[in-house]
């Protein structure tokens, strides 16, 4: 951890990540009262939780790492990761910085308050704050708008001043072409699954409207120096020698600049996953590079298996009848395959389940996500479904639309009721993740096969659980 020695008129500003309820950063019911009638359950869920955020999604917040990695002289940075540790209000700390998620904008706001009336400063920054800033305004003392990497150590310098804004705007996206060497020493590494976590470009040439990436970094491609992201796996291992994290939304997106970066990072023999779309599948020289490199698994996004679904939701870059050759190409390299699809795309039928299981049967996808589509306020659908009236809570109560692990349906599907899609999706789950198919795809992935299992029969509790939430969500419309 970074010194956090007082000298005289040095301020201590403290990096905070929040967790979300439930989904990626753990399992929780919706119902707040569930844990009070079953204790059995209430510890087996907390510890199954804490299995998935050290074993599955436990990676370092990249975001805070940037802004810790900006030092000024007297100034001290550390990062606080409520996923394993409390506040560590017994210090002092001068500053807070906050990096809102919108699937955490709730607890975000609350903290925030709370340390406000401590006497702390508070800047909030992250997606939420640069899509709705005017929602933020009244539990900060200062806003971050934009991606903060230019703008950081302007605000400790004027913390130091005295001279703190309320607002920070970023006019530009950041240069990645200019180095700025991400460090790790405001982390506990011990803490997480690995700390090699890279960026290596911003932004995403796709307009899919459920998400909100082209929205926040745009859409043309920003692109780090490969010499600067070849020193930083370099410096990243001199400290941390296991498996690396591509966080890139699309890795593949640039061909040729992925095809050289690969090809360089042979030599390190390193480890990787990362995301990738089934494009990769098509391209044989750009599949064997990644093969060589060392990646292991890939997230892609294959969403629907219908052109109709995903043209409707402006995914045209993955065409339906190339998917299953696309798909078992990959696998064929030797690379598992995480699949993330959403059932309730607004051309999806009662017809979908039974191809989304034959195709998960004949491409051998390793990991099989089956999503409920998340409307995120900002993004293209939101706006839509909310035009259209089919959004089941207001459109002004952002934290109604919080992620969860396709517990609870936030919109009605175009194509199917509501009294029908609920039993459709939970009998799917229930079909698709079971202990015997999570031992079935373990034994016939090509590489990582103890990964494989413990992913699927995690999913077997995780989607067991979002059953529970989404029958009782149905027997209270039912009401």
């Amino acid at each position: 951890m970074i010194d956090n020695i007082d000298k005289k008129g040095d301020k201590k500003v403290l990096l905070i990540f929040i967790q979300a309820d439930s989904g990626v950063d753990g399992t929780s019911s919706l119902e707040a009262t569930a844990a009070q009638h079953n204790i059995f359950s209430s510890l087996k869920d907390a510890a199954l939780s804490n299995i998935i955020r050290r074993a599955q999604f436990a990676i370092p917040p990249l975001a805070l790492m940037i802004l810790s990695s900006q030092k000024v002289a007297g100034v001290t940075q550390s990062i606080c990761d409520l996923r394993f540790e409390k506040l560590p209000l017994n210090e002092h700390w001068d500053m807070a910085g906050i990096s809102v998620q919108t699937g955490a904008v709730r607890p975000a706001f609350q903290l925030a308050d709370a340390l406000r009336a401590r006497g702390i400063k508070v800047v909030l920054g992250g997606p939420y704050v640069t899509i709705f800033p005017d929602n933020c305004r009244d539990h900060a003392d200062a806003l971050v708008i934009g991606e903060a990497d230019d703008i950081w150590r302007e605000v400790q310098y004027n913390l130091l001043a005295g001279t703190l804004k309320s607002e920070y705007r970023v006019e530009t996206f950041p240069d990645l072409s200019i180095e700025r060497l991400v460090e790790k020493d405001a982390l506990d590494i011990k803490r997480y699954f690995t700390t090699n976590v890279i960026q290596t470009t911003r932004g995403c040439p796709y307009s899919c409207d459920f998400c909100n990436v082209h929205v926040m970094n745009g859409h043309r491609l920003r692109h780090k120096a490969l010499p600067d992201v070849l020193r930083e796996v370099e410096h990243s291992l001199s400290k941390d020698k296991r498996i690396f994290f591509f966080l890139d939304d699309t890795i593949n997106a640039d061909e040729h600049y992925a095809e050289k970066l690969f090809n360089e990072l042979e030599r390190f023999k390193i480890h990787w996953v990362g995301q990738a779309t089934t494009a990769l599948g098509e391209k044989p020289r750009l599949l064997d590079a990644f093969a060589r490199s060392g990646c292991g698994a890939l997230l892609i996004g294959i969403e629907s298996l219908t052109d109709g679904s995903n043209h409707a939701h402006k995914k045209f870059h993955n065409p339906a009848a190339r998917q299953v050759e696309c798909i078992s190409n990959i696998r064929k390299a030797g690379i598992c395959v995480y699949g993330s699809f959403i059932y309730g795309l607004d051309e999806d039928t009662l017809e979908l389940p039974a191809k989304l299981e034959a195709f998960i049967e004949e491409t051998g996808v390793d990991v099989p996500g089956i999503n409920l589509l998340r409307p995120i306020p900002g993004t293209g659908v939101f706006n839509r479904l909310a035009h259209e009236g089919r959004l089941l809570h207001s459109p002004d109560d952002h934290d109604a639309f919080k992620f969860s692990w396709g517990q609870e349906m936030l919109y009605k599907p175009l194509r199917i009721p509501l009294q029908e899609f609920i039993p459709s999706y939970t009998a799917l789950t229930s079909r698709v993740f079971t202990v015997q198919n999570a031992v079935k795809r373990a034994m016939r992935a090509p590489r990582l096969r103890s990964a494989v299992l413990m992913f699927n029969l995690l999913y077997v509790h995780m989607y067991g659980m979002a059953r529970k939430d989404l029958l009782r969500q149905l027997g209270e419309m039912e009401k």
